[in-house]
């Protein structure tokens, strides 16, 4: 049940303002008084009253002064006022009407004209009520709004930066927060593929830029197409050198064997590109590296430029392996190999002395999936 609605009566005549006390309260109205001028400007502010009765001939501040301060408020400008008077209406109404009045009423009070003057200003009081609390809302509203509007322009610019790294569909996931955010440091075990393509360097040293960029296009093209589709993770491309990363950031279950499809398609892709280039006098073959491991991930990089990276001895493994790497072998790590050996054919690549170790690593080289 709402509260009734609250009026002020302001008048130096008590007999005036007990008069309309207590036609108002018969009424249900909840009604506040004020002897003058003075007063009246606190009451308003001390009991925000939804209308005021404002007699006009007052000691002090006359009604018009009263209703000139009400409308120079922020706070009451809107709040109605009817001036109350006995002299000549036509006169008094300019004035009130300057002064900033709603409505008017002469002495003596004619009640049905009291009542209905009272109801209609309150309606309206009402409405402008509602209209303030919808703009209140609609400013709250706004408010959600534009932070939701930043905080999806921060999530646009965030995945036009995974769009680097990432699938669209794994991009969607962080953004949702279903998996971490790949710029946060953190340790993690990943499965590391690197791949190059052998005899690039002769072959950039002898053709037209123009060849080097058409062959790299092509090739960049086939990777990336089924390093998408295999939801692996680019953390760069170098020239003709590609390092792709599984387990992170979104986890993937047996990560190793996903890696070993990618590589297997791979091969089969520029297999055929191989062909195709070997028509134009360009002996080009592919070679892999695989290692698997714990490595540090997170951003790389500086204030204005930060890029995803793993830093970590899996890294460097994956890198030696796919240097040695012939054209058409994937060479794997033994680690890799105890994981995926009853899935995948193999053969043993020797024990290779690597960079960077200080002992003979043996590797394995994928044929096929069993």
């Amino acid at each position: 049940m709402s509260a009734p609605a609250k009026i002020l009566v302001v008048d130096d005549t008590p007999q005036n303002v007990k008069l309309l006390n207590d036609l108002l309260t018969v009424k249900g109205y909840a009604v506040v008084t004020a002897p003058n001028g003075e007063e009246a400007l606190a009451r308003v502010s001390s009991d925000n009253p939804d209308l005021v009765l404002l007699d006009v001939m007052m000691p002090g501040l006359s009604g018009y002064d009263v209703c000139r301060r009400i409308r120079e408020d922020a706070r009451t400008a809107l709040l109605p006022v009817v001036l109350v008077t006995s002299l000549d209406p036509q006169q008094e109404r300019v004035k009130g009407i300057e002064a900033g009045a709603d409505d008017f009423l002469n002495k003596p009070i004619n009640q049905p004209e009291l009542f209905a003057r009272v109801k209609s200003l309150l309606r309206v009081k009402s409405l402008q009520d509602k209209v303030v609390l919808q703009a209140e809302e609609l400013r709250v509203w706004n408010s959600k709004l534009e932070e939701r509007v930043r905080e999806q322009v921060s999530q646009l610019e965030r995945l036009s930066k995974l769009k680097r790294f990432v699938s669209p569909r794994v991009g969607e996931l962080i953004l949702a927060g279903e998996v971490d955010d790949p710029l946060k440091t953190r340790r993690r075990e990943i499965t590391v593929v690197f791949t190059d393509l052998r005899g690039f360097t002769a072959f950039t040293e002898t053709a037209e830029p123009e060849e080097v960029m058409g062959v790299l296009r092509d090739y960049h093209g086939a990777l990336g197409r089924i390093i998408m589709a295999h939801d692996g993770t680019v953390e760069h491309f170098a020239g003709d050198g590609v390092m792709i990363l599984f387990n992170d950031p979104v986890p993937v279950a047996e990560h190793e064997m996903a890696a070993i499809r990618m590589t297997i398609e791979m091969r089969e892709a520029v297999g055929g590109l191989a062909a195709e280039w070997k028509k134009r006098g360009h002996d080009l073959g592919f070679g892999v590296g695989v290692a698997n491991g714990y490595a540090t991930m997170g951003a790389i990089g500086f204030e204005s430029r930060r890029d995803y990276g793993a830093i970590g001895t899996v890294c460097n493994l994956a890198a030696r392996l796919c240097g040695e790497a012939r054209t058409g072998q994937i060479l794997i790590s033994q680690r890799v190999c105890g994981k995926i050996e009853k899935r995948v054919r193999v053969e043993p690549a020797g024990e290779l002395a690597l960079k960077g170790f200080h002992r003979a690593v043996p590797a394995y080289n994928v044929l096929a999936l069993l």
